[in-house]
């Protein structure tokens, strides 16, 4: 049910607005010194009408999120599969994207009392103990009623087996669907059809190439912004058209150009930041 879960803490860093992308999975963030301030632009995110949450839920996003990270934060961020938005969050995935944000509301008192808990706990190990007893506990208590269609669950273990590269046409024919029986499926578990989840996996798996081969380049073998790949065969590996259609996902998903976000994201990148939330597809 969870791809990754990722302690982060840092001190001493230079504030900035971070660039939230989207992905195949939900988040769930548990701050633990002080809320995320963000917003679905720049403008919303620095402005007086960011979100300020201490618990964040986050559903299936087709645009990126901003965040402004302060110069001190620590928390845990994990990234759930959407088809056990039943099962750890009490609601399916299409109803998340419509309350997002305020994990509190959304998960009640419980999930308060496990960040109470959390920011308690002395160590890594034992906050990630917290965590685990408290989905699985999620997970028992919701039984029969966290129950997704079997014919969406195996369309997206198909999906995710060809990285958001096989046709609709198959994927149908694979669960004994018609295209619009399984996009009506879809919408009503998710809040997307098929055709926008196979895009937002062959994007996710296109960004997680091009963050390898930038981690692979020698640290000083580029100037910044400078692309060390062939996007070209990046997009065909990946199911793209051709290299202008990987472009255009890119400028769609992160507002940027492939070069672009290669030069904002660089750093993170080379510390290793790309490897989070990497098994979604398992």
């Amino acid at each position: 049910m969870v791809a990754s879960t990722v302690g982060y803490r840092s001190e001493d860093a230079a504030p900035q607005l971070h660039r939230g992308l989207p992905a195949p999975w939900l988040t769930l963030i548990f701050s633990l010194e002080g809320p995320v301030v963000g917003g679905d632009t720049p403008d919303q995110a620095l402005g007086a009408q960011a979100y300020r949450e201490e618990i964040i839920v986050g559903g299936l996003h087709q645009r990126p999120a901003y965040i402004v990270q302060p110069s001190r934060q620590t928390g845990v961020q994990l990234a759930v599969h959407p088809l056990a938005a039943r099962a750890l969050f009490g609601m399916p995935t299409a109803e998340l994207r419509q309350s997002a944000g305020d994990g509190a509301s959304i998960l009640g008192r419980p999930a308060v009392e496990v960040h109470e808990r959390l920011r308690e706990s002395g160590s890594w190990d034992g906050r990630f103990a917290i965590l685990t007893g408290y989905l699985r506990q999620k997970a028992e208590d919701s039984g029969r009623r966290a129950e997704v269609r079997p014919e969406v669950a195996e369309a997206w273990r198909w999906m995710a087996c060809h990285r958001g590269a096989g046709s609709l046409d198959a994927m149908a024919r694979h669960v004994a669907l018609s295209r619009r029986q399984l996009t009506t499926l879809f919408r009503r578990e998710v809040g997307a059809g098929p055709k926008q989840v196979s895009r937002l996996m062959r994007f996710e798996r296109a960004r997680q190439e091009v963050a390898s081969a930038v981690a692979e380049e020698p640290a000083a073998g580029r100037a910044a912004g400078e692309a060390a790949l062939d996007l070209s065969e990046i997009a065909a590996r990946c199911g793209f058209y051709d290299h202008s259609h990987l472009v255009r996902d890119f400028q769609h998903y992160t507002d940027l150009s492939p070069s672009g976000w290669i030069a904002e994201e660089r750093r993170n990148i080379q510390a290793g930041g790309h490897r989070n939330g990497e098994e979604w597809d398992t």
